[in-house]
């Protein structure tokens, strides 16, 4: 493809400020949507406005050859629709008509219902979308269904990049943190409810590194990725004609186990364990090998480089 200027939306975000390099470094035009927070990087154009603004998404878009849409809310009512199922409907319409070479959607795995449902096999990209309870997961499929079928209808060259739980600095130390997880705003981050001997830890201000069970007492599996395997799969999706029309799940190397992986943080730290039941979950894992033998995806962070890299970046601050 021959991708010059790149229309970014959500570019401030997690994800954006970390994708605004790999568009620069190859020498594209990026043009940005700010609506609260500026965009530090240098050489990006901002265009101050809303996504739920059709005159200023049309503004970022034009001329672009590609779009990167990563503006999303999480679990806001009063936000939610406007911002990512009607937002992702304004950037799919100031498309139409357009010269647009690819669509890059950043979607979530959210979409599979991870986590809330059974998944007795790895999910791949043929999984049926089923949100689980909450406005993100069911804004992650409606993004991805209005996507394929804008491109069915007008035939907009999209690539979904679908990726998992995205970790980043000390984020995986603190989602093993006792005291940091019971009720979290987003459902099935943390703990919810938990028995009155570990609710005593919490209220004492006992820290325990909490390895997530069953009603069974059997540490949960699950899958999340670090923000630089994010990174790698992005700049391996943009501007790549065998990704257009795809959708690709972005995970790390392998699932992993509470069990180990909070055994292991509790070695380096001095910290000891306590199992934390969390009833009514399911253990899950993303399978990847689209994306490795498609794009060549290759995850170098595994759960316990990411403590480790946790630790590092913690003691340097």
């Amino acid at each position: 493809m021959d991708i010059r200027t790149v229309a970014v939306f959500g570019a401030s975000g997690k994800l954006g400020r970390h994708f605004l390099p790999v568009m620069l470094e190859r020498g594209m035009n990026v043009r940005a949507l700010v609506h609260r927070t500026p965009v530090e990087a240098e050489g990006v154009e901002s265009v101050q406005g809303s996504v739920t603004d059709v005159d200023a998404v049309a503004e970022v878009i034009s001329g672009a050859d590609a779009i990167v849409q990563l503006a999303t809310t999480k679990e806001d009512p009063e936000s939610f629709f406007d911002v990512s199922v009607k937002g992702t409907l304004n950037v799919l319409e100031a498309c139409r008509g357009r010269d647009i070479q690819q669509l890059i959607l950043l979607g979530g795995d959210a979409a599979f219902g991870i986590w809330f449902y059974e998944q007795p096999i790895p999910i791949n990209e043929s999984h049926r979308l089923m949100a689980y309870p909450g406005y993100y997961a069911f804004t992650k499929v409606m993004e991805e269904v209005m996507v394929e079928q804008y491109s069915i209808q007008y035939g907009i060259p999209y690539t979904i990049q679908r990726c998992s739980w995205v970790f980043e600095k000390d984020d995986l130390l603190r989602h093993f943190s006792l005291l940091e997880n019971v009720n979290p705003s987003e459902p099935g981050h943390g703990f919810g409810r938990v028995p009155d001997e570990i609710m005593a830890l919490v209220e004492a201000g006992e820290e325990r590194v909490a390895a997530q069970v069953n009603a069974e007492g059997v540490p949960y599996t699950r899958h999340i990725v670090h923000i630089d395997d994010v990174v790698q799969a992005f700049g391996l999706i943009l501007g790549n004609p065998v990704a257009v029309g795809e959708s690709f799940n972005i995970a790390g190397p392998a699932a992993f186990n509470y069990g180990p992986a909070a055994e292991y943080l509790s070695e380096r730290t001095a910290t000891p364990t306590a199992d934390v039941p969390a009833p009514g979950y399911h253990s899950f894992e993303i399978d990847i090998n689209k994306a490795r033998c498609m794009l060549g995806y290759r995850p170098e962070n595994d759960v316990f480089r990411m403590i480790d890299r946790g630790l590092k970046w913690r003691a340097s601050q």
